[in-house]
């Protein structure tokens, strides 16, 4: 009996006393519930781990879920706004074909179009071929940078989320530019089309690459990208709103 009870408050990975109801370890900080849980999934068959959750999972899950541990009501009813929003302006992206240059013709188009410009002046440097392709992966980058900020620096995945949201607008605007790169119908920056000038950028991209007539392809595969990761955005922050909510104050 005093064996037993001695065994219940020490704790079983360094021996250090254990009061009673503690749920974490003085001297090495386990954290008792947690390394049960460890022990147990340790001690299963071959056969019961196969459906274990894969090691990494717990720490995505921590960074992309539950590192967000805001209770406030009023940020709650504003990511509400923006959730919604977003929900509402992303699915008429999904909904519209690339080829109504939707995406295209939104002001976020404006928005996107001088880290469009930047990306060109920043990859100057790494010879013609990546000058050209500088503008697409400065628009892209961009909103990925944001993401990144917001999950590590921050440690806010619902902005993290809205990121994301723009990642995906952002290749879903430069699809309709891929899908042109043969036609050069678009309208450029300066006022003319790629017919009246040396072309465009993905006209010469493919051009160098003699991937041409891949142009109407590529361009749905980024769209569709755009629509798989807008889409992802949604669950996503739809999963922390309504973690959210549910920790709001009674």
């Amino acid at each position: 009996m005093l064996a037993n009870e001695a065994s219940t408050t020490r704790c079983p990975k360094c021996q250090a006393q254990r009061s009673d109801g503690a749920e974490e370890c003085v001297r090495c900080g386990i954290i008792f519930a947690k390394y049960k849980s460890l022990t147990t999934n340790a001690r299963r068959s071959p056969a019961q781990s196969v459906f274990t959750e894969p090691e990494w999972f717990p720490t995505a899950k921590q960074w992309l879920i539950e590192s967000d541990q805001t209770t406030d009501s009023m940020t709650f009813y504003g990511r509400a706004v923006v959730f919604v929003a977003l929900a509402w302006w992303g699915w008429t992206f999904i909904t519209t074909p690339l080829e109504t240059n939707y995406t295209g013709e939104s002001f976020l188009h404006l928005i996107n179009l001088p880290f469009h410009e930047a990306g060109h002046i920043i990859f100057i440097l790494f010879g013609r071929f990546m000058t050209i392709l500088g503008g697409t992966l400065g628009q892209v980058l961009m909103p990925m940078i944001c993401l990144g900020t917001f999950l590590i620096k921050t440690r806010d995945p619902f902005g993290a989320a809205v990121a994301l949201w723009w990642t995906a607008e952002s290749l879903m605007d430069i699809a309709p530019y891929i899908n042109d790169a043969r036609a050069l119908d678009l309208m450029l920056i300066g006022g003319v089309t790629g017919k009246e000038t040396d072309g465009h950028d993905w006209n010469n991209i493919l051009t160098m690459l003699n991937l041409l007539e891949w142009d109407h392809r590529l361009a749905h595969l980024t769209y569709n990208v755009g629509i798989v990761l807008m889409l992802a955005s949604f669950a996503w922050g739809g999963i922390l709103l309504l973690r959210h909510y549910r920790r709001l104050p009674t």
